[in-house]
């Protein structure tokens, strides 16, 4: 397990639970079956926005942290209803692997949830029940984000206590997020309009990189290497014809 270096709580690795055990019961345990997936329409943008966060966040966090984007996060194990699918979602402290859904009395609940607001949850009513999941569920910090609203595009709540409070967005620290010690920022894209990106400056101007940004900006630094070599190597074969003369 690697330290959580700069967060604002203790990491813990909830291991699994042993079920095997001992003894002999009155009646036979009944399984509850929790589904791993269901059918959910998904606008092509809505899919853009949360697969670029994602990957942002996989490139970056992955070798200390699980991800997960729309898989389904329980937190009762009596109840399979009690459930949630975070377009993105992330727990710190182990390194990133796969999963089929996520139970929170196994592995702990979700550091950072985000929710990027689709047609069904700007009405306030359906955002206020999914507020109240975010909160059952145990999440630390909980990100909503408008991509069409040009305003007010980012609301954030934190845990305080037992209950999700959501942050003024006055304060000069608004755009912080405390669980990865980095900072929220909104910028446009050329395809998808306004995106929701991370970076590690208050400005937002050290953007972490998508993976094409990733492999273009590798790219530029190869390309460059090549280049200086290729004039250190002219420049030793004019220093030796200068010599030989």
């Amino acid at each position: 397990m690697r330290p959580n270096v700069g967060a604002w709580y203790s990491s813990f690795v909830v291991r699994h639970v042993v079920t095997s055990v001992p003894h002999r019961y009155l009646r036979e345990p009944v399984p509850i079956f929790f589904p791993s997936s269901e059918e959910m329409p998904e606008t092509r943008r809505h899919f853009g926005l949360r697969t670029a966060l994602f990957q942002i966040l996989e490139l970056a966090f992955a070798d200390r942290a699980t991800l997960g984007s729309e898989q389904f996060v329980y937190w009762d194990p009596t109840d399979p209803r009690a459930c949630c699918a975070p377009d993105v979602m992330l727990r710190l402290g182990e390194p990133d692997e796969l999963f089929d859904s996520w139970k929170t009395w196994e592995w702990g609940a979700p550091h950072l949830a985000i929710e990027i607001v689709s047609a069904s949850d700007h009405d306030r009513g359906p955002w206020e029940e999914k507020l109240e999941r975010y909160g059952r569920m145990g999440v630390q910090e909980l990100v909503r984000f408008d991509a069409d609203d040009s305003v007010t595009p980012l609301r954030i709540w934190d845990r305080a206590e037992f209950a999700l409070v959501e942050r003024d967005r006055t304060l000069p620290d608004f755009m912080r997020c405390r669980t990865l010690d980095a900072y929220f920022c909104v910028r446009e894209d050329e395809k998808l309009g306004l995106m929701l990106r991370l970076a590690r400056d208050a400005e937002g101007s050290d953007l972490f990189p998508t993976p094409a940004e990733a492999r273009s900006a590798a790219d530029e630094a190869r390309l460059a290497a090549e280049a200086r070599i290729r004039e250190l190597e002219a420049e030793l074969a004019r220093r030796a014809r200068d010599e030989s003369r």
